[in-house]
């Protein structure tokens, strides 16, 4: 009897998988050959632009809102920048999320850039928010996960779905210093990347998670900092980069940017974007040979692993003495970005 039952058993589990041909299978892996390259800009002023009355005109002059001129020019990503208490507000989560509206109203892609900051965070400096002054490292842990969560959910609230979120911006050094600064303790600073992407995958699963340094250009940065986080246990899905070459060497930059992805790729099997670029204004056919040069060699990147090049709050002009946009005095882009239509 017990044969009996075996030999059923076999022959049942053995039509079931045979039915109509249709062997037991698992989820096939993600074509990246179809996934559409990334063109696009961090435009996180525009808010504030706005409501200081500025104003920008497509190339025949006629006024018309920034986002939908950016996707005119050929984008098809917006990168928001966060703080955590800023004064004023520009930048926080209402702020943001208003952002982010706009962009998924366009059908625009998005990236989040968490600062972990009240306001600028760069190579230079990576000053803690004001409410965090004074936590040790598992208070600094909780913080930065809590504040990712909160703006993350506000996010997912209105049904806005980051493709990415940066953990930290231009983390040269590590971020939220003294506690994490890289080249005084890199295991504190993985512990802290680590807690941000904990966050980011519980609220958004499949947003990938950037690790953003600048310096594209710089091999030895980028293999201190990224062997670093191997050795500390660090979790992250791309590493980000930044570039701002001069008019005058951007080829070489360019070729020593796409040596340094190259070696990324191979050394740790990761995924590479440009997630901020800019130049002179006033260098825009310069600007966009080196656009249009830098975006071949992204999309050259074996196994389609060079996601795209994000422009540097292109619509600036005359605002805050910042000179690396690409915009005209006139508040209309010149040709750099049209390195972005084709």
């Amino acid at each position: 009897m017990k044969k009996f039952i075996f030999i059923f058993c076999a022959i049942v589990l053995s039509l079931a998988c045979s039915q109509k041909n249709t062997p037991i299978t698992v989820d096939p892996p993600i074509d990246t050959s179809k996934v559409e390259f990334a063109k696009g800009a961090d435009i996180s002023w525009v808010t504030e632009m706005e409501a200081a009355g500025v104003k920008f005109y497509d190339a025949t002059g006629k006024a018309q809102e920034c986002m939908a001129l950016m996707k005119a020019l050929g984008m098809n990503t917006i990168r928001l920048r966060v703080w955590v208490n800023p004064s004023p507000v520009w930048n926080n989560t209402t702020d943001v999320v208003a952002k982010a509206l706009r962009a998924k109203s366009l059908g625009m892609r998005i990236m989040i850039d968490f600062h972990y900051s009240d306001f600028w965070a760069d190579p230079g400096k990576q000053n803690k928010p004001a409410a965090w002054v004074g936590k040790d490292l598992a208070g600094l842990k909780t913080a930065l996960a809590e504040h990712t969560t909160e703006v993350l959910t506000a996010l997912k609230n209105n049904s806005i779905n980051p493709e990415w979120v940066q953990v930290g911006n231009e983390t040269n050094d590590g971020m939220l210093w003294p506690e994490g600064k890289a080249s005084a303790n890199m295991n504190n600073f993985a512990q802290l990347l680590n807690a941000g992407y904990d966050a980011v995958k519980a609220v958004f699963p499949k947003a990938k998670v950037i690790a953003h340094i600048s310096n594209g250009y710089s091999n030895t940065l980028f293999r201190w900092m990224f062997d670093g986080l191997k050795a500390n246990g660090a979790k992250y899905d791309v590493i980000g980069m930044s570039l701002y070459p001069s008019p005058s060497d951007w080829s070489n930059y360019n070729q020593q940017c796409l040596s340094n992805m190259n070696d990324m790729v191979t050394r740790y099997g990761k995924e590479v974007m440009i997630v901020e670029v800019g130049m002179s204004w006033d260098s825009p056919q310069e600007c966009r040979q080196f656009l249009s040069d830098l975006i071949s060699k992204v999309k050259s990147v074996p196994g389609n692993k060079g996601l795209g090049v994000l422009y540097w709050e292109p619509q600036a002009y005359n605002w805050k003495g910042y000179s690396l946009g690409a915009f005209d005095n006139a508040g209309k882009p010149t040709v750099a970005l049209d390195a972005f239509k084709n």
